[in-house]
């Protein structure tokens, strides 16, 4: 969402396609998204809204979220700048949708008849199938237009009516059950967001599990257990990982005029530079040298509707 930060590390081998739809109305923003690996998205939520997220096909896996299982016909309902991470383990699509916090409470009280606040920890509500089968099919049809006929939504009146239909329909399911949270789950969460400060305070740097265990307070076993639940792998993995494509990128942006593998691979903190080009080459599909000297990748398409 607009003014929400979103870190997205792919964790599958392969080309990675991905598209965003996003549709601002007067009162309600949403997006629809699709990629088509694995990966681990750290997302950081607009405090000045009101957001959920649910996902887009009744028919797809279950991905991590939160540490948990996050399935479809499920909504999560993000407190205040909420952070948290999915990890969808193969391809998938996710919508999202939010209000202010002063127009969800108007919203709750003209529809449901009582109030409806942002919730003081993120929690999971599963509706009743009917309810969110309309959210679904409302979402996914203002995505279409909005991809295929954008001029339908500059219709004022084509566009209130839609945002009315999808305002009465997320009002419902929020309104239909208690919501349901787990304090260990938000435990979990902090514990991850040290986990990850500590690792951007030393991004560059090969660090090591007894040294990030004792930065974030914990015990190993309970940083294996955070991480597996909220980013789907180990500490030492998801470093790598993250190192490994940094090092994609620059060699993707660098001049191989004056840039070097060896060079690159040494700033990212990969010594061993037989090992690194077996492993670059599992991950991405090529050489460290073939990176270097061939164009930077295209950009990811994202589509953007507003009126």
């Amino acid at each position: 969402m607009p003014h929400s930060r979103v870190y997205l590390l792919v964790a599958g081998s392969g080309e990675f396609r991905a598209e965003l739809i996003r549709v601002d109305c007067d009162r309600l923003w949403m997006q629809r998204g699709s990629d088509s690996l694995p990966r681990v998205i750290h997302a950081a939520h607009d405090p000045r809204r009101a957001a959920i997220l649910f996902l887009a096909d009744a028919l797809q896996p279950a991905m991590q979220h939160r540490g948990a299982p996050f399935t479809p016909g499920e909504i999560a309902f993000y407190s205040t700048g909420a952070v948290s991470h999915h990890c969808p383990q193969g391809a998938a699509r996710f919508a999202t949708m939010s209000l202010t916090p002063d127009d969800l409470a108007a919203a709750a009280e003209a529809i449901a008849g009582r109030p409806l606040k942002t919730p003081p920890e993120t929690r999971s509500i599963r509706p009743r199938a009917p309810l969110m089968a309309r959210l679904m099919a409302l979402h996914e049809n203002a995505g279409r237009l909005a991809k295929e006929s954008p001029a339908t939504l500059a219709n004022p009146a084509t566009a209130k009516a839609l945002e009315q239909e999808l305002v009465h329909a997320m009002i419902a399911c929020l309104t239909d059950e208690p919501a349901s949270g787990g304090r260990s789950r938000n435990a979990h969460a902090k514990v991850i967001a040290r986990f990850e400060a500590f690792l951007e305070s030393r991004r560059y740097e090969p660090v090591y599990l007894a040294e990030i265990c004792g930065a974030v307070g914990v015990s190993e076993r309970t940083l294996r257990t955070c991480c597996q639940e909220h980013l789907g792998m180990g500490p030492i993995h998801y470093l790598w990982l993250s190192r490994m494509h940094l090092a994609n990128r620059a060699l993707l942006c660098a001049d191989p005029a004056s840039a070097t593998v060896t060079g690159v691979a040494t700033e990212f903190g990969f010594w061993e530079l037989g090992r690194f080009s077996v492993e670059y080459r599992t991950l991405f599909g090529e050489t460290p040298s073939a990176s270097l000297h061939r164009p930077p990748p295209n950009q990811v398409q994202v589509l953007r509707i507003s009126r």
